[in-house]
């Protein structure tokens, strides 16, 4: 007999004779001849309930199966006579897979996502907890599904660099030179001896790459991990995260604010019409105002302003800013959702940034001190998407280097393609994790990463 998924028998049209589940106990209740079990295998947010009566040979049996136990089940989908559900199973054999113990930590209570945190082998068990893994799941399909309607081709670039794609420096190096680490007469490493010959280091984007894809192949996108070691313990930052990064050539900045704008609004409908269930459960316990975030974001044309007129709305605001904002820095989280939130009430695109505050791949504006860089931010996030046209004149380009104390030799090739057909070519960095923050309306980062990778904990 075929296993059922019990999002399949939740939305059956009709009793089914026979059927097989598999799935974990969530609780499990006794009356006058009968016991109910509620029971849950990962596929939708519902559980389904098995009525068990006195007269299957292993009664006495079930009676002690605890919460947390996997079993199998085998009965009749039948009408239910209780309220809240349309179907239950009537069995006619439960076996148990494993009995948990007692200790079990999920009980039927409410957990803190503290200590949930703590127990991150089993927090997916949870309702809120397994309605994000199955949003984190079908928004990974819909960011692929929305590239190829459109033409882009999906490209895998290194994990393993050598290059520094923001210019920060804060790197996690990957080695193979311990623990004996070889070094040259100054007491400096001597890297020749390791792997690559070379320093190397995890990524941090793989932009650098995939514009040289996108000056072969025209529109790609890359959607992997990508690991900063900045020592960081706000809500919205971890080690090991996710983007999706889409490269255009024969794009300007206009073009690239349009493709980013498109992905937020497609991903929220897609995720608002094909998990309604999961997106409901965070409207109801975790975010009240969440639907009506997501209605705005879906229907609104995101507003557009230059950063000198962001900056200029900013000083002139009635309000308390931790951080004053000033001419020539960067927007902090709390400027952009005042921008979003309490001003405009939709999604902003800020763009025009002082060449100052950006990384030396930027196009420079003729103004000589602005680049065409730029943000989409969004209420209760800030900043999701950072972008910009990328420089495509050579001469500039090196100049920019030489600015930011970059050397030319790790960039050769980078270089190299604005000798070749340089054309002009735009792209950007989505935050996988802050969509799902925005989907979802969790404020930690943390909680919508199965497995967060953190300044001092990489449990799990």
């Amino acid at each position: 007999m075929k296993r059922a998924k019990i999002v399949t028998l939740i939305k059956s049209e009709a009793p089914q004779a026979s059927i097989l589940i598999k799935g974990w106990v969530r609780t499990r209740r006794d009356a006058k001849g009968f016991s109910f079990l509620e029971i849950n295998d990962g596929s939708c947010l519902k559980n389904i309930q098995v009525v068990a009566d006195e007269t299957m040979a292993n009664y006495e049996e079930i009676r002690k199966i605890s919460t947390g136990s996997a079993v199998t089940v085998t009965g009749r989908l039948v009408a239910s006579k209780g309220k809240g559900q349309q179907w239950e199973v009537q069995a006619e054999q439960v076996d148990t897979l494993h009995l948990a113990p007692e200790s079990f930590p999920l009980q039927k209570k409410r957990h803190t996502d503290e200590f949930l945190r703590t127990i991150a082998h089993l927090r997916p068990r949870t309702n809120k907890y397994g309605a994000v893994f199955r949003i984190r799941s079908e928004l990974s399909f819909a960011i692929h599904n929305f590239f190829r309607e459109r033409g882009f081709r999906y490209v895998h670039t290194p994990i393993i660099t050598g290059s520094d794609c923001e210019g920060a420096g804060e790197l996690f190096r990957v080695t193979t030179l311990l623990p004996e680490v070889p070094r040259n007469p100054d007491g400096t490493v001597d890297v020749t001896r390791d792997f690559f010959g070379t320093e190397a280091n995890l990524t941090v984007s793989g932009q650098l790459s995939a514009e040289m894809l996108a000056l072969s192949l025209g529109d790609v996108y890359t959607f992997g991990p990508t690991f900063r070691a900045e020592n960081s313990n706000t809500r919205r930052h971890v080690a090991e995260f996710w983007m999706v990064e889409p490269e255009m050539a024969f794009c300007d900045l206009t073009g690239n604010m349009d493709l980013g704008e498109d992905l937020i609004r497609y991903l929220t409908r897609f995720i608002m019409e094909n998990c309604a269930d999961d997106v409901a459960l965070f409207a109801n316990f975790v975010d009240k105002g969440l639907m009506a975030t997501l209605e705005t974001i879906a229907n609104s044309d995101f507003e557009r302003i230059p950063y000198a007129e962001a900056v200029h709305i900013l000083l002139g605001a009635r309000q308390n800013f931790e951080f004053e904002p000033a001419d020539g820095k960067d927007l902090q989280s709390e400027h952009e959702r005042f921008l979003t939130e309490t001003l405009f009430k939709k999604p902003v695109i800020v763009y025009d940034y002082p060449k100052t505050i950006k990384p030396f791949y930027m196009r420079l504006n003729d103004d000589n001190a602005t680049v065409a860089a730029m943000d989409v931010l969004v209420p209760g996030i800030g900043e999701i998407i950072g972008g910009s046209q990328r420089e495509e004149r050579l001469d500039v380009l090196e100049k920019r280097m030489d600015e930011a104390g970059l050397p030319k030799e790790p960039y050769w090739w980078y270089l190299d393609a604005r000798r070749y057909g340089s054309v002009e070519h735009s792209g950007f960095g989505l935050g996988f994790e802050r969509m799902l923050m925005l989907l979802t309306g969790i404020t930690n980062i943390r909680d919508v990463i199965a497995f967060p990778r953190t300044p001092g904990v990489i449990e799990f």
